[in-house]
């Protein structure tokens, strides 16, 4: 039995709330479990100093988690000088999966930055984090639409992300935080709402994953992540 008593396929309460921050053109508060991320979109009417001139837009992503999210204080990362190892990972993770379904140059040279500010972590925080973020950068492409700035939308399609790992031997989807810290392999699944992958991180923490075992996150996460796109359709409809 997991320590949360859910079943092997089972994920936490997730819920995505639209509008949350007043000045944000899109902005989504998404809750997985106890971990709780606010997702906020803002646009810049010009593209990075490298894509200038080339009729094309970019979206990155800024991710960061506040002192108490966790269960002792973390110290800011701007008071240290610089941004952790697992910070721009994770930044850039979160802007590679909301890149891949959007249409760079319908956006036309623009710069949409999605922040991804994690208030309550418990596991998870990257993949609440992609599945949020997608809802505010949505919102943010209707806001432009609805003033003209863009013609048509530029997004292709959904993307959302959920956790899995082997624990105590058994695959499991979407790990909160006591579970993750014991668990003997740890991956996170990004998927589009076509069914593509655009990215899995698999690792081996106490012990060797099998091909079986891999297989069986996959369809876990698959099935996991087809959810989470049905509630993403269902929060903009």
């Amino acid at each position: 039995m997991r320590p949360s008593q859910r079943a092997v396929d089972e994920m936490r309460s997730v819920s995505l709330e639209r509008a949350v921050a007043r000045y944000a053109e899109g902005s989504c508060l998404v809750k997985f479990g106890e971990t709780h991320v606010l997702c906020t979109a803002s646009l810049e009417d010009k593209p990075p100093m490298w894509l200038r001139g080339q009729g094309r837009g970019w979206v990155t992503a800024e991710y960061s988690m506040l002192p108490r999210a966790t269960a002792t204080r973390t110290r800011r990362e701007s008071t240290a000088g610089k941004q952790s190892g697992r910070t721009q990972e994770i930044q850039r993770l979160i802007g590679r999966s909301l890149r891949a379904v959007v249409d760079l140059q319908a956006l036309g040279e623009r710069q949409i930055t999605v922040d991804c500010d994690v208030l309550q972590a418990d596991g998870g925080t990257r993949t609440a984090a992609i599945t949020g973020a997608w809802v505010a950068l949505h919102d943010c492409l209707k806001w432009m639409r609805a003033r003209s700035i863009i013609k048509d939308m530029p997004i292709r399609d959904h993307v959302a992300a959920v956790s899995c790992g082997v624990a105590r031997g058994t695959p499991v989807l979407d790990l909160d935080y006591a579970e993750d810290s014991t668990a003997e392999t740890d991956a996170n699944f990004v998927m589009t709402g076509s069914g593509g992958l655009v990215e899995v991180q698999a690792t081996a923490e106490a012990a060797i994953f099998t091909d079986e075992q891999l297989a069986a996150m996959m369809g876990l996460a698959r099935s996991g992540i087809m959810r989470l796109i049905d509630l993403q359709k269902s929060t903009i409809a």
